[in-house]
């Protein structure tokens, strides 16, 4: 009896591990399956809602098409062989190159993000502080070089860790392949983390500054309206050019275009011409806060991950808390379905397109008038 009730006390422990560990993989496989299948569809669907609709193949949307197709791709080659390893009791299925290829793809996928939103702000910061210039700089051909561009510095990022600068393995704590952060002087990958952390602040400050721009020039004081003096619907005197656009906005008159319309597109109708200076500030506005809540989300979710990388790199020998790392690392996956939401959530447009493009929806759609400057 002693011997039997001492073997019980000893597997007992045991059986409660074990019963812990799956209940955890469960959990993590359960969560990562969710995570992978909101962002296939999410991202997946407004990849496809932003190649059939024509009318929004302009410059904001061809970058938030990449990032789109850039978090498909992570979802699609790095989630699921993050599942094979938890359902394998957290081991590495493949060999020590497909681990480095991973980790490769990974790192690559985090900073492609984290330059795509930096170049992001900045495109607008131009659009609303230059808007003429981005208007006629900012074309297909430009975006297309701009995210080349990005694609290329991502690599560069990502790939000396491939010839050991820095070190690409399978970390069993975090059930991926990924950077081995130790410490400063065992490891070199504090650049590779200081270097996010930086585009990051970088972005957060490019809004600042356009932030301060709005509010600036919301105080300005409107300038004095002057009446013109009108002598046969010829008008003289400092409103004779303001007047003259409202005449022919209105129907009256005759000959060429004001100067003070140029920039205005006339609608299919006749009744419905309007200014679109208001319009595209609003419009502009609008996707600038779509995107600076993307640059939030991806701020708040790889928070508590950098912060683990630093504590690794300046602390030496430093236990984390198992719980605390799952969900820091799960809170870096969870970034990869996030953009879509936000992006419906935050833009009218994408709403009412996406909308339009569901065969339920077809007969009640809402058609919105495309918006031109000239």
């Amino acid at each position: 009896m002693a011997n039997s009730s001492s073997e019980f006390g000893e597997n007992a422990p045991s059986f409660q591990n074990y019963a812990s560990s799956t209940t955890a993989s469960a959990v993590k496989l359960t969560s990562l399956a969710l995570i992978t299948g909101a962002s296939l569809l999410g991202n997946g669907s407004l990849c496809a809602l932003l190649l059939k609709d024509s009318s929004l193949h302009k410059a904001p949307y061809y970058f938030l098409l990449d990032l789109c197709l850039a978090d498909l791709l992570r979802a699609a080659v790095c989630f699921p062989f993050v599942m094979v390893s938890i359902g394998g009791a957290s081991a590495w299925p493949s060999s020590p190159l497909g681990c480095r290829l991973v980790a490769f793809a990974s790192v690559l996928f985090c900073f492609h993000a984290a330059f795509s939103l930096f170049c992001v702000s900045v495109s607008r910061y131009m659009a609303i502080a230059h808007h003429r210039f981005y208007s006629k700089r900012m074309n297909a051909c430009t975006c297309g070089a701009v995210i080349c561009m990005l694609w290329t510095l991502s690599a560069a990022m990502a790939f000396p860790p491939v010839f050991g600068v820095g070190t690409y393995r399978y970390i069993r704590q975090e059930d991926q392949c990924i950077f081995e952060h130790r410490y400063l002087k065992a490891n070199d990958t504090l650049g590779f983390v200081l270097m996010l952390a930086v585009i990051v602040g970088a972005t957060h400050a490019v809004y600042v500054k356009m932030l301060c721009f709005v509010y600036g020039h919301r105080k300005m004081k409107p300038t004095q309206l002057v009446p013109a003096i009108s002598q046969n619907w010829t008008f003289h005197g400092p409103g004779a050019t303001g007047q003259a656009a409202a005449n022919w906005m209105a129907g009256f008159g005759r000959g060429p275009t004001p100067p003070t319309l140029v920039g205005v597109r006339q609608a299919a109708h006749a009744g419905h011409r309007r200014l679109l200076v208001l319009d595209e500030f609003k419009t502009e506005k609008r996707i600038g806060k779509m995107y600076y809540m993307m640059t939030l989300a991806f701020s708040v979710l790889w928070a508590p991950y950098l912060c683990t990388c630093y504590m690794r790199i300046f602390t030496r020998g430093i236990s984390i808390p198992q719980l605390y790392l799952s969900a820091a690392v799960w809170m870096t996956f969870l970034q990869a379905a996030v953009n879509p939401i936000i992006s419906f959530l935050f833009n009218k447009e994408l709403r009412m397109r996406f909308r339009g493009s569901l065969p339920c929806c077809l007969g009640t759609q809402t058609q919105m008038e495309p918006l031109c400057v000239i």
